[in-house]
């Protein structure tokens, strides 16, 4: 941003040009030129009108104005004019005077504004992000200081995940009713009506196969179950609990067979001599099963869309509840980071 300097009255007839601004050469600062100031010279004085009658001249010299005229004819002096010609003088001297201190305070005026200029120049930058003085020369202390920021980064929110891979972390109460609410569950507008829930640390006995093996060997402490049917088709869905992400992820590289049937809460037995759907995924410290088939023992196959879907909801369900429940973990411990 540039400044412009005040203009000063232009060169006219008549007037001669005081002395230039100068160029300021401060950091941060454009320089500013101001233009010479134009001193009024004082008028000429009109010249002494000779009066009617011959008078004998002085013998001075002629200077700016003429002589004093000399002794009236009885030989008396003039005194009227000598007064004329003292007051003329003194007219005179007090406009060179008043001129001069004119051009003196239009000068130091000019000093003044050229400073002014300078100085709200540095103010200008400084407010907008401008130069910045250092060293020695900056200054210690500011009216209206900058606004101070911490050079040190804000912490990450914390991740859900890290709560449901780690037991240590993830301590919020855990219940088959906890984790599967309600008396039925709503899936992309399915709706499906829930059945008997149980809990149980023996692992290895809520299982059908191989299951069993992977998960006791992998440090399985629990499995919550819970079934849900719709058109026919029944669900078991499982979630089996580790201490660690790691050992729930090689629980599900080893599992064979798959999780068992809960019958109950007016849900028959199904998928005992027949063929059902089993699927097993993990996520964190969880391993999630569902096992899926009809309720009159019909054998299932890959064109059992039904089957298919209500696997893959109730398996949706299952990761979403497991996430929510890091989730909410999560939150309350970025409203509380001290505890």
């Amino acid at each position: 941003m540039s400044f412009g300097g005040p203009q000063w009255p232009q060169q006219g007839p008549g007037q001669q040009p005081y002395g230039q601004g100068q160029q300021g050469n401060g950091q941060g600062q454009e320089g500013y030129q101001g233009q010479g100031y134009q001193g009024q010279q004082a008028p000429q004085q009109n010249q002494w009108q000779q009066p009617s009658q011959p008078y004998p001249q002085s013998p001075q010299q002629p200077g700016p104005f003429p002589g004093p005229p000399g002794p009236q004819p009885d030989g008396t002096p003039d005194w009227g004019a000598l007064a004329d010609a003292s007051n003329t003088r003194a007219r005179r001297k007090r406009r060179l005077m008043i001129g001069g201190g004119a051009v003196a305070a239009l000068a130091v005026g000019a000093v003044v504004a050229t400073a002014i200029v300078a100085t709200n120049k540095s103010n200008d930058e400084a407010k907008n992000g401008g130069t910045t003085a250092t060293g020695p020369a900056a200054p210690s202390d500011t009216a209206t200081p900058s606004p101070a920021f911490s050079s040190v980064a804000p912490l990450p929110p914390p991740n859900p995940r890290d709560y449901i891979s780690d037991a240590k972390k993830d301590t919020a109460p855990l219940s088959a009713e906890g984790l599967f609410p309600g008396k039925k569950l709503t899936m992309s507008g399915r709706v499906y009506l829930k059945g008997a829930t149980a809990s149980t640390t023996n692992c290895a006995a809520v299982t059908v196969g191989g299951l069993g093996s992977a998960l006791a060997n992998n440090g399985c402490t629990r499995v919550l179950r819970a079934t849900y049917v719709k058109d026919g088709v029944a669900v078991t869905v499982g979630v089996a609990v580790f201490p660690t992400e790691r050992q729930a992820t090689q629980a599900k590289k080893q599992a064979t067979g798959g999780i068992a049937t809960l019958g109950g809460a007016g849900v028959a037995d199904f998928c005992h001599a027949t063929v059902c759907l089993r699927r097993t995924n993990a996520i964190g410290r969880y391993v999630y099963l569902t096992q899926a088939g009809f309720q009159n023992g019909r054998k299932v196959t890959s064109g059992d869309q039904a089957v298919f879907q209500t696997s893959g909801d109730l398996g949706t369900f299952a990761f979403n509840q497991i996430y929510a429940r890091g989730k909410s973990q999560a939150s309350a411990a970025a409203r509380a980071p001290g505890e």
